[in-house]
């Protein structure tokens, strides 16, 4: 009842000031990891979420199962015409590289083994919009770069979620197995869990643009209709033996491929569910996990964390955009605003619940650390970050290499997790090279 009372008040609390603390650069996250944190037994002792207990393990997997389908909804690749290739190298070739980078420094730093080196790597690796939501809704920065953190972000937590069950599963196993086994586990996570959610996905959005267009569904109906898949997409891939996270993931991908514009406005409510269970993770996490690790920050842990906002995400991404024609100043935004967020603080928690592990933990020591350090100084910076860059941006924006044209017609920018902010956003800037 205290841990409920927790929840329900911290959503109160930050609905009634949620516009003044917006003034101060005080984001949702902020908020509820503070609370979570405050109210736990290292503080407060007000109340304490049991992180083995059946109702934070179901929290934490239904908030990572509607979070993936969310992000891969709202992500319309159709509306990255001219500007595909940063996307598409931040996310092929600089994701890789985040991760590489963030296991030897795990690995040397930190004093980890390969596998937990690689295992904290990959929870990092995915990015959060959310916590830098002033970065995609200021309108002074170029649209393609603003675009393509939105769908960075949108799709890196999927693509690393091969990576996150591989280690994870291999940190968990004790007793070792062969090459053979590992290969095997991975294809038969990937390969049912892509099969379970293209199914889902695309059956269930076919299904429900047609329904829309012939005026059979009605507001809400259709909107839980669509929640619906992403339970169907996670049982069905639990039941065929495969990841059911990337089942979700999939699934959202497949129906906003079939589903086109009744698909944004179908997930409408799954976006909202999305952003009240991300919510309450915040608190989970502050409380449960972060809590715990106050306590167990080490020097080498605290470089790890600096290098991992740093080094470990700008260097990669500046060598996926050479060629690009990009200058440093736009290599750096790109690079910076790659906050570790949700996506992360769901992957620990749903990795602690597979290994068993404390919660104290260097895997999860750093994670939390990682999370409340960029919840912070990435939500605070992004205000400002964005206003300098734009400011950078229009003194220099004149003779820059010219690069494909995007199109005329305004960037739908669905809304963020945690931000208050339009469902459409039109970007004032129509030239492709923005940020060049």
């Amino acid at each position: 009842m205290a841990a409920l009372t927790v929840l329900a008040v911290a959503l109160l609390g930050h609905g009634l000031v949620s516009g003044r603390l917006r003034g101060l650069a005080i984001t949702g996250p902020m908020v509820f990891v503070a609370v979570g944190f405050l109210t736990g037994s290292e503080v407060f002792d007000v109340a304490s979420f049991d992180l083995k207990s059946e109702t934070v393990i179901v929290l934490a997997e239904a908030a990572l199962a509607v979070v993936l389908f969310s992000d891969a909804v709202r992500v319309d690749l159709r509306q990255l015409r001219g500007f595909i290739g940063l996307p598409t190298r931040m996310l092929g070739l600089g994701l890789p590289l985040v991760i590489g980078a963030g296991t030897l420094t795990m690995r040397y730093v930190v004093d980890l083994s390969w596998a937990r080196a690689a295992l904290i790597a990959s929870i990092l690796a995915a990015t959060d919009a959310a916590l830098s939501q002033a970065v995609l809704t200021d309108e002074e920065v170029p649209r393609c770069i603003r675009g393509s953190l939105n769908v960075e972000s949108g799709l890196n937590d999927g693509l690393v979620l091969p990576a996150v069950t591989l280690f994870s599963a291999l940190v968990a196993d004790s007793e070792g197995e062969t090459a053979s086994f590992w290969i095997q586990f991975l294809a038969e996570q990937i390969g049912f869990g892509v099969l379970a959610g293209i199914v889902v996905g695309s059956t269930g959005g076919r299904l429900l643009a047609q329904a829309s267009r012939k005026g059979w569904v009605e507001g809400i109906s259709g909107q839980l209709a669509a929640l619906s898949l992403v339970g169907l997409a996670f049982l069905s891939a639990h039941a065929l033996g495969g990841n059911s996270f990337i089942a979700a993931f999939v699934a959202g991908v497949s129906f906003r491929a079939v589903g086109a514009e009744d698909a944004e406005h179908l997930s409408e409510f799954t976006e909202d569910s999305g952003q009240l269970l991300a919510t309450l993770t915040f608190v989970v996490f502050g409380n449960a996990l972060f809590g715990p690790a106050v306590d167990q920050l080490t020097v080498p842990i605290a470089i790890s964390v600096v290098l991992s906002l740093t080094v470990v995400r700008m260097a990669p991404i500046a060598l996926s955009l050479l060629g690009t024609g990009l200058r440093p100043p736009t290599l750096a935004f790109l690079g910076w605003f790659g906050p570790r967020g949700l996506a992360s603080a769901l992957f620990a928690l749903t990795v602690l619940e597979e290994t068993g592990a404390p919660a104290t933990d260097p895997v999860f020591v750093v994670v939390a650390w990682t999370v409340v350090v960029s919840v912070v100084v990435h939500g605070a910076s992004a205000s400002w970050g964005a206003g300098r860059y734009a400011r950078w941006y229009e003194r220099h924006r004149a003779g820059h290499p010219s690069t494909p044209s995007e199109g005329t017609e305004p960037m739908s920018m669905p809304r963020v997790r945690g931000a208050a902010m339009p469902r459409d956003v039109e970007a004032s800037e129509p030239s492709p090279d923005d940020g060049s």
